[in-house]
């Protein structure tokens, strides 16, 4: 079974991805923040995140985002011709600034772009390509117009994120919807959403036994040591948790205090850390951190957090 660690743009960075294999094992496939193109080639940013020397040592899967053909196009050959062996084709950002422009959901039920897509694929054969999809962007059943298209390719994998785009990450997930997808995908089908506790991924492998793997995002944010307590076998107490989330929390401030300029930019990049871990650090501690205006504050808040 193959556990993937969702991008999650703002909080999975190199240095993120680095200290995170480093403590809790690279068990995982690890993939960048989506890519995409501006004014025809990649985003500085983009570059520098998946140029970075933290990557090597982990399993490291490059992720775009396109609207159409052109752009799907320009980017595999960009990473192509940087040496790239594996790409996920990003068709399941459901966030307005991006569907309101084509891509991510928006493309599910495009059936131009999904023959697209198959093509791409087909044409490549030296690079392994992989899928990540929500259902559709108003629908639950947008997904059968780019199914067909992805049966006739050859995939690693498709991760089903089982909700539409307008739901964002909140309301019910559609299992039936997931179930069809399985059950007609000629490719395997990785489960993807609300996964938070190690009897979550055991609940999703008992109700879906033909899956071939398991996408955890923002659950893996709220506790990073999710995957290696399952793989452990023995479910980590809070206690454990939290103190081994706090020495993951050190590492890497440590690494933006010595690599980044002023404390503005430090406590910047270092609260998101702890955007997701309300339930694990407290609600007293949560709010402090996320009020703190300074570093000295910040030091404080996170000093406060019950191990």
């Amino acid at each position: 079974m193959i556990y993937h660690f969702a991008p999650v743009q703002g909080h999975t960075d190199a240095p993120y991805r680095h200290f995170h294999a480093d403590i809790y094992g690279a068990e995982t496939n690890y993939y960048t923040p989506f890519i995409r193109l501006e004014r025809g080639d990649l985003r500085s940013r983009d570059l520098k995140d998946f140029s970075s020397e933290l990557n090597e040592g982990t399993h490291l899967i490059p992720q775009i985002i396109f609207r159409n053909e052109e752009e799907l196009s320009t980017l595999v050959q960009i990473l192509k011709n940087k040496g790239v062996h594996e790409i996920d084709l990003n068709m399941g950002c459901p966030f307005p600034l991006q569907t309101g422009h084509g891509r991510g959901a928006a493309t599910v039920a495009n059936e131009e772009l999904a023959k697209a897509v198959a093509k791409t694929v087909n044409e490549n054969d030296e690079i392994s390509f992989s899928v990540k999809i929500r259902l559709g962007l108003n629908l639950p059943d947008e997904w059968r117009q780019l199914i067909d298209s992805l049966n006739h390719t050859k995939l690693t994998h498709i991760a089903v994120h089982p909700r539409v785009a307008r739901q964002q990450y909140s309301g019910d997930l559609y299992f039936d919807e997931f179930a069809k997808i399985l059950n007609e995908s000629a490719n395997p089908v990785v489960f993807n959403g609300e996964i938070h506790t190690p009897q979550d991924i055991d609940n999703i492998f008992d109700k879906f036994p033909g899956i071939g793997g398991i996408m955890i995002g923002r659950g893996l944010l709220a506790r990073p040591s999710l995957i290696k307590e399952y793989l452990s076998g023995k479910e980590w107490s809070r206690a454990e948790r939290v103190s081994e989330m706090i020495r993951f929390h050190r590492i890497l401030l440590d690494y933006y205090s010595a690599t980044l300029c002023g404390d503005s930019q430090i406590i910047s990049k270092i609260k998101p850390f702890w955007e997701y871990a309300e339930n694990e650090i407290g609600r007293k501690s949560w709010k402090a951190i996320k009020k703190a205006s300074n570093i000295a504050k910040y030091h404080s808040a996170v000093a406060t957090i019950d191990v």
